[in-house]
This record gives structure tokens, sequence and C-alpha cells, in this order.
């Protein structure tokens, strides 16, 4: 019977490998085509991506010069001699989480959150891909870019850093606004809190703790980038186009009026990131504060719970007595006039001592302290006070030691 039960398993399993056999190859081409599929599906999606770039042009007289315009990225790269992975970060569908600001030898490639630049001596290119929404931003911050290229006068900066400074003064924006959005959602969900805690408002809370989050990451990616400028001699003496084209020599550490200019929106970033780490801070205490509010809360209920179980055990014991009187057996004090007063008595007098006694201890056990200073490792108590901690110089010197 054995060797009969033994083959037939043996042949029940030849026939399941077999049809797993038989099945794999359908499913690996299956797979393949899907994958095939989405693969050509991606690539048809992001090739006019790759292929043009929607841009806008202003010359420089600070006049737009074509709005919107389609251009290759080809005929691009070769008008401004750059190369086809300059454009990469720009020409990109993906958001670009990492702000980037990029030296070459007649322009400058600028992207930090909504605002992708090329800045020239006499020429500024807004690029917007395609199918993206940065069109409304892009149209608000032209016409601060417009007015900033139009102020030219004797005193006046270059144009690279007057488009520089606009294009920074945009971003410094965005970020607080968004800062302070940001602040008072967190700060109105605080205030919630104080008064009353529920599953809503956790559920808030952590929300707004990730968008804090990834915003704080943001405004240190954008501090990161100017302070890595700020480190660079030759990318800062490298960002004079206008010199540059009009064949001005400049020492290597010639770039005040540059470094002055970066320093200043660094150190603004910088105020951005302190205040929302200060954001974070607070709302992770009050994090930790909702969590200690719910813990003694959580205690109080454990020791309601204990107060029944121990009064419950005290009415036991009082009961115990009754049970032991209880049983129908002779105890010579069934014709005692005063018997059943007498153990009425003593039994809520045993109930009420137990309960006091569990009471007591419970009492006892919950007094909870950082320090106790009237008992030792072992249990036992110290006989000898121990003296209060006194700094070294307030401390006087005795014959036996210092006191």
């Amino acid at each position: 019977m054995r060797s009969v039960s033994a083959r037939s398993h043996f042949f029940t399993r030849s026939l399941a490998w077999n049809a797993f056999h038989r099945s794999s190859p359908s499913t690996s081409e299956e797979s393949e085509e899907s994958e095939a599929a989405i693969l050509e599906k991606v690539m048809k999606s992001r090739l006019p991506s790759d292929l043009m770039l929607r841009c806008t042009i202003i010359d420089e007289q600070g006049a737009v010069k074509n709005i919107s315009g389609q251009f290759k990225r080809s005929n691009l790269c070769n008008e401004h001699r750059l190369n086809p992975r300059d454009l990469r970060k720009i020409d990109s569908r993906i958001p670009n989480l990492v702000p980037t600001i990029l030296i070459r030898k007649e322009a400058i490639l600028i992207n930090i959150l909504h605002i992708r630049a090329l800045v020239k001596a006499d020429t500024v290119v807004l690029f917007d891909t395609y199918g993206s929404d940065d069109s409304r931003l892009h149209s608000v911050f032209l016409y601060h870019l417009e007015h900033n290229l139009k102020a030219r006068g004797s005193g006046a900066p270059p144009y690279e850093f007057r488009a520089i400074e606009s294009i920074l003064l945009s971003v410094l924006s965005a970020l607080e606004a968004e800062m302070v959005f940001i602040r008072n959602l967190v700060g109105g969900l605080l205030a919630e809190l104080e008064d009353d805690i529920n599953h809503d408002k956790f559920k808030r809370l952590l929300h707004y703790s990730r968008r804090l989050a990834a915003f704080k990451n943001r405004a240190t990616l954008v501090q990161e980038a100017l302070e890595e400028v700020l480190e660079q001699d030759e990318d800062l003496n490298a960002m004079y186009l206008t010199d540059k084209m009009n064949g001005i020599p400049r020492d290597m550490h010639e770039h005040d009026e540059l470094e002055v200019l970066l320093e200043f929106f660094s150190k603004q970033v910088e105020e951005i990131v302190n205040e929302a780490e200060n954001i974070e801070a607070n709302v992770q205490s009050t994090q930790e504060i909702v969590e200690l509010i719910l813990d003694s809360n959580r205690n109080a209920l454990l020791a309601l719970d204990l107060k029944v179980s121990i009064g419950t055990m005290g009415l036991g014991s009082g009961a115990l007595v009754a049970g032991l009187f209880g049983m129908n057996l002779q105890s010579h004090m069934e014709d005692m006039p005063y018997a059943f007063a007498a153990m009425s008595v003593a039994s809520s007098a045993i109930a009420a001592l137990v309960a006091w006694a569990g009471l007591w201890r419970l009492a006892k056990i919950r007094k909870v302290g950082l320090t106790n200073p009237q008992t030792t490792k072992r249990g036992t108590t110290d006989s000898k006070p121990r003296a209060p901690w006194i700094p070294l110089p307030l401390r006087r010197r005795n014959p036996d030691g210092w006191s």
C-alpha cells in the first residue's frame, strides 16, 4: 500500500511539474510583450519633449522677443554653444528635485524650483517643457524680470547679474510664500491639538509633517546650490559674462559684487531653513507631549481598573467569612445572640483592611521619581542622608575632605 501511494504521489508531482514547464514559456512571453509595450509607450510619450522645447526669449533691452516659442534642442545647443547634456535637466518631464547652477563659457544655466533659465550677457531664455503646468509661474515671473532688465543706468549691475537677481528673488518669494502657508497650517493644527486630541487631527499632523519635511529639503538644496557656487572662485569669475564678451580681463578673486549678491540670497534661504527647522521642532515636541498625555490617560485607566480589582478582592475576602458559615456545619455560634452582628463587623473589617492594603501598595508603586535617595540598588534604606551637590568653587574644605 505504501508503494502504491508513493507511486501515485510521484506521478502527481511529475504531472504538475510538466504542466508548469508547459505554461512557463507562455507566461514569460506575455511578460516580455507587456514590458516591451510599456517601454514603447514611454519612449513615444517622451519623444516630443526630447526634441522640442518651449522657450521665452528676452533681448538685451529687456523686451520679450519670443513668447513660448518652439525650438529644437539641437538648434538651441548650436546657437548658444551648449552640449546636449546641459539641457537634460531643463527639458525633462520629471520634476528636478536638486537645484543646479551650471556655469559655461558663454552662458549660465539655472534650474531652481519653478525656474529653468539660460542667462547670457545680452539674452535670457526661459524654458518650459512640453506639457508642463509652469506657464502661469513663468508669466508672473516674466513681468518682474522685464522690469529689472530695463532698469539700465551708469551704476546698474551687468545684464546677467540683474537677471540672476530677478531669478533668485522669484525663488525666494516662492519659498517665503510656501513657508507662510505651511506655518499657518501647522500653527492652526497645533492650537487645535491643545484643546482636543482625536484621530483626524493626528492624520492631518502626519500630512503636514511630511509636507514640512519636503519643503525643508527643497530649501536646503537651494541653499546648498548657492553655497556650492560661492565656494568656487573660478565659477564666480566665469559668471562675469559681460566683461568676458567685451574682452575685459579680470583677476581670479575680483568677484565681490557677485559674491555679495549670492551671499544675500543664501542668508535669506538659510533663515527660511531655520524657520522650517523650528516649526519641525515644535511639531516633534507636540507629538511627544501628546504621547505623554495619552500614556498618562492610559495609566489612569489602568489604575482605575486595578482599584476596582482591589475593591473586588476586598469584598471577596469579606464574603469568605460568610461562605465559611454557610456550609451548614455546626459551629456552636447559632444560639449566640450577638454572633450575626459580630461576624458582620468582622467581615466588613477584613474587606476594608484588604482593600486598604491593596490601595496603599498601589499608591506606593505609582509614586515614581527620577531619583530616590532613600533607597539603594539592593532595596535597603540608607541611614546616612545624602548631602546636596554643590559646585566646587562654593564648597568648603574640612580636615576630613570637601563638604
